[in-house]
Order: C-alpha cells, then sequence, then structure tokens
C-alpha cells in the first residue's frame, strides 16, 4: 500500500510547543467543560479554477504507485476563501478580491482588511461570549501589525503565533 501525504516538515521544538499547548487546553476545559465551544477555528484554503488539487491537502491511497502526473499552467487562476467555525456556526466564507473584483492572493494588508472590514462585523452579528480566535502561523496571520489588531479585538482569549497563547 503507497501513501503520499505532501506537508510540512515538524521541528525539533514542535513537540514541546505542542505539548505546552494541549497541556494550557486540558488546564481551560478542566475549568470550563465547554471551553472547546468557545474556540472559533480560522484558516483559508486555495481553490484552483482550472481543476488543479491543492497538493497541501492531497491524499492518494492506492495498492500501486499511481504516478499522477497532472499538467498546470505556470501561473493558474486561483481563489482565496477564508472562513471560521465554531459550536455557534460558521462566518464566511470570505473571498479574497481587490477592488476590481479580480482574484487575489492573501498578504497581511488584505488580511488585515478583511478582519476589519469583515470578520469583526460578521462576529458582532452573532451572540458571543467569551470567545477564543484562532489561526495558525501563516506569516500575514502573524505580522506584527496583523496581531497588534487581533490583540485589540479579542485581547488574550487569543491563540496564534506570537498571540497571547502560542
Amino acid at each position: 500500500m503507497i501513501y503520499s501525504q505532501f506537508g510540512l516538515a515538524i521541528h525539533q521544538n514542535d513537540h514541546q510547543a505542542r505539548r505546552r499547548f494541549v497541556e494550557w487546553a486540558q488546564n481551560e476545559i478542566a475549568v470550563v467543560p465547554d471551553f472547546h465551544k468557545r474556540i472559533l477555528f480560522s484558516d483559508e484554503a486555495h481553490f484552483w479554477l482550472n481543476g488543479y488539487v491543492n497538493k497541501q491537502n492531497c491524499r492518494i491511497w492506492s495498492e500501486a504507485n499511481p504516478k499522477v502526473y497532472v499538467e498546470t499552467p505556470l501561473h493558474p487562476e486561483k481563489l482565496t476563501v477564508w472562513y471560521a467555525l465554531w459550536a455557534g456556526g460558521i462566518i464566511g466564507p470570505y473571498f479574497f478580491k481587490n477592488d476590481e473584483g479580480h482574484n487575489v492572493t492573501v498578504n497581511g494588508d488584505r488580511y488585515r482588511a478583511m478582519i476589519t472590514n469583515f470578520f469583526i462585523p460578521e462576529l458582532n452579528n452573532h451572540d458571543v461570549q467569551e470567545l477564543w480566535f484562532q489561526q495558525d502561523g501563516a506569516t500575514c496571520h502573524t505580522a506584527r501589525a496583523t496581531i497588534h489588531l487581533l490583540k485589540d479585538t479579542f485581547g488574550d482569549p487569543l491563540i496564534s503565533r506570537f498571540g497571547p497563547v502560542n
């Protein structure tokens, strides 16, 4: 059986950081049993409009090496979509587009604009109390200006690289 997975490498310090996070989460759950329902998980994904499959999320199971070959253009058009979900529902999707309506990739300025102009107003439409915001360690998420914006918005209930809870 052949299993192909494309992903990020695990580094030496990742184990200790993950262990610290799990211990922190277990302590929070011990105090507030439904703590996990208060975490708003967020992420974005890229969708190529030519049918190309993102290798980061691709899993191929086969009894023989499938030797998959997909020819793609050098710069295929893609759409980046952000969303957030928690026990209370889903916020999004948000499609990253420029002022002319063309699909664009995410950078720090665009991410912060989405947080300010879309996410916070949408979040205000929900009855949320004691909500924790979680994001991954993408560069646009962890830029100093972004972390400052998120700390101003959420305070300590922020789970992020360079945030109050790493």
